[in-house]
């Protein structure tokens, strides 16, 4: 049936009562990506049903890292012009458009990931079936990269689990567990990967319609009264975390449904030049860098392992305690340490909070506390193969510490500081191992900031950043490799920005006024609330190490603050009142005009900096190829 087609991708195979099996092997790569070569194949693959019409379809994959992980995004590099770009969307819905009209049934079979492009072509089949592993995820992060799905996505997911839940998914990119696809509707059933295919062969014959309840909350929930009504009430959820001036993609998504959901066929015919329009804006070209950034921040640490099973934390603040709490739930043994156990229980503590939000389940949480241990005495030193220092920043009580650490290492162990500051050049220096010591910058809160700094200095060891960026990795952190300058590189670009958002406080200007400026602008937190959330009191050790190095001066009315033993929202009193966490912000006086450069006093200070950190070698980001 297939003879003369040169398939690199595809592995068609007919198995009892004539089904065919589809099995997706992305040649010459690890994972399954939708490219242009791979949708070409599958189309000329369905060219010759009709010579001899299978009697089902089965679509899986034969990689066992996944089903698919969504569009080839490395293609998004070639879109220079909307004909191009349209001509890639048009193909893979098209494509996706004759596998969804076929008259046979159709399965697709999912085990492990199934992101955009992947979830798109199994709402295209008739039924899905997941393996109910736990690294299967099924989700269409699209709005993750300041678009919409493209392939059939927006238009087929409301109709099939209805418009609530398909909209949960879609404008927060969030992967369901397959379990809980099952339990909206998106998969028919959820069964061991043993027996995934089997099933999907015994799914092929069912014949019945999906359930009642399940059809009528689709049909209910697209219709034109319900979509003037919900599309009003999402409008509202999402003004409420983003500025639609800077990511339309979750607000057009919404429009396009409201305008087209009715009509099944013609939100498919909308949906294409609806998806160019969004791709072709400032804001997606920008998210899909930080794609391509982030692959390559992941790719760092190469084919290095990083030979870490203990990890030693010393210093149970908020700081230490989170990063302790953070390797235990990726699978690390960990040791933390403080001077008495009255350090170290509100950590323990917080860390059961993380465990509860993260793992769920009682079993896994008391898998993961048997992970934790408190360590006033430090006794675990030895056994650990990472020494992270996270105490106060001061170089003499650093330097003191590592004295009495380092004789008691093993041979090969890496010490690190948490430092956020203070030049590794100095740390280092009454060090007998320096070349085993590393800076290791983590951000708070440890569980929510994706990045870690991995600083350098003239004599760390090439293979320790190497195990430093694949122990990143491993915590489900992307390594940013840094030299070792005052600040590094995040809380140098920083500093000024939020020194200058000091003056202004200073000079009168109301700290909400300046918040919502930097809203405004795109940060996603205002400066005078981060002040807070961090700690006035790390704010005052940074100034003094930066503000030599930078020549800059803190403002009399800010460290009259912070001499009157403020320190923000660890204590409940700032910049602002903090009552259960959150920040009980003044009135602006009516009428109040802010300054007209406000927002200019703000960023350029910022975005000089960055310019800086470059010219001086600070961080030396990858070429990351993308149109003009």
């Amino acid at each position: 049936m297939f003879e003369g087609l040169k398939l690199q991708h595809w592995k068609p195979r007919f198995e009892r009562d004539g089904v065919l099996v589809l099995a997706f092997d992305r040649a010459d790569s690890s994972v399954n990506t939708l490219g242009a070569p791979v949708l070409e194949e599958l189309s000329g693959i369905l060219d010759r049903f009709p010579l001899q019409p299978p009697k089902g379809l089965v679509i899986i994959s034969a990689k066992p890292a996944g089903f698919i992980a969504g569009a080839d995004i490395r293609e998004f590099a070639d879109f220079s012009a909307r004909s191009l770009t349209l001509s890639a969307i048009e193909r893979g819905h098209r494509v996706f458009g004759r596998i969804a009209a076929l008259k046979m049934p159709t399965v697709a079979a999912i085990h492990g990931h199934c992101m955009g492009g992947g979830t798109e072509i199994a709402l295209a089949c008739r039924f899905r079936i997941a393996s109910n592993d736990s690294k299967t995820r099924i989700g269409l992060p699209e709005v993750k990269l300041g678009i919409q799905p493209g392939w059939g996505g927006l238009a087929r997911l409301p109709h099939l689990v209805g418009a609530p839940a398909a909209f949960d998914m879609m404008l927060t990119g969030r992967a369901l567990s397959a379990s809980n696809a099952r339990a909206i509707g998106l998969v028919d059933k959820v069964v061991p990967e043993a027996q995934l295919l089997e099933e999907a062969m015994r799914l092929l014959r069912f014949r019945g319609k999906r359930p009642l309840k399940q059809r009528l909350t689709a049909w209910l929930t697209n219709s034109s009264p319900a979509r003037f009504v919900l599309s009003k009430v999402l409008h509202g959820q999402v003004a409420r975390k983003a500025d639609r001036r800077q990511y339309p993609a979750p607000f057009a998504m919404i429009d396009f449904w409201r305008k087209n959901g009715g009509d099944l066929r013609q939100a498919l015919r909308a949906e294409p030049r609806a998806t160019v329009k969004l791709a072709e804006t400032h804001t997606a070209r920008s998210l899909v860098r930080v794609y391509f950034l982030q692959e390559a921040l992941k790719g760092l640490a190469g084919g290095a392992a990083h030979d870490i099973k203990h990890v030693h934390v010393v210093g149970a603040g908020v700081m230490g305690g989170d990063i302790a709490a953070w390797c235990a739930v990726q699978g690390f043994t960990v040791s933390l340490q403080d001077r008495e156990m009255k350090y170290i229980q509100p950590a323990l503590d917080r860390a059961q909070e993380l465990f509860k939000r993260k793992l769920k389940t009682d079993d896994k949480i008391a898998e993961v506390n048997t992970r934790l241990k408190a360590d006033v005495d430090s006794t675990s030193v030895p056994q650990a193969d990472l020494i992270i220092e996270a105490i106060f920043e001061n170089l003499e009580a650093k330097q003191a510490l590592y004295a009495n650490l380092e004789p008691r290492m093993k041979a090969g162990a890496i010490l690190a500081s948490n430092t956020s500051s203070i030049p590794l050049n100095e740390l280092r220096a009454k060090l007998a191992r320096p070349e085993q010591f590393v800076g290791l910058h983590y951000f708070n809160p440890v569980a929510l900031m994706p990045l870690v700094e991995i600083v350098k200095h003239d004599q760390v060891a090439p293979a320790v950043l190497a195990r430093m960026a694949a122990f990143a990795k491993a915590i489900d952190k992307l390594p940013v490799p840094v030299a070792s300058s005052p600040g590094f590189l995040v809380n140098r670009v920083l500093f000024p920005y939020m020194l200058e958002a000091a003056t202004l406080y200073a000079e009168g200007v109301p700290g909400p006024v300046i918040d919502r400026a930097a809203k405004k602008f795109g940060m996603p937190m205002g400066p005078i609330e981060l002040m807070d959330t961090v700690g006035l009191d790390i704010a005052t050790s940074v100034s003094k190490v930066l503000c030599p190095y930078l020549k800059l001066d803190v403002p009399k009315a800010l460290t009259d603050m912070i001499g009157s033993g403020k320190r923000g929202k660890k204590d409940g009193q700032g910049f602002y009142t903090w009552k259960d966490g959150k920040a009980i912000k003044p009135e602006v006086p009516a009428g109040y005009q802010p300054p007209e450069d406000l927002e200019d006093r703000m960023i350029l200070p910022y975005l000089n900096e960055c310019v800086a950190c470059l010219a001086e070698g600070v961080v030396n980001p990858p070429n990351i190829v993308m149109p003009a």
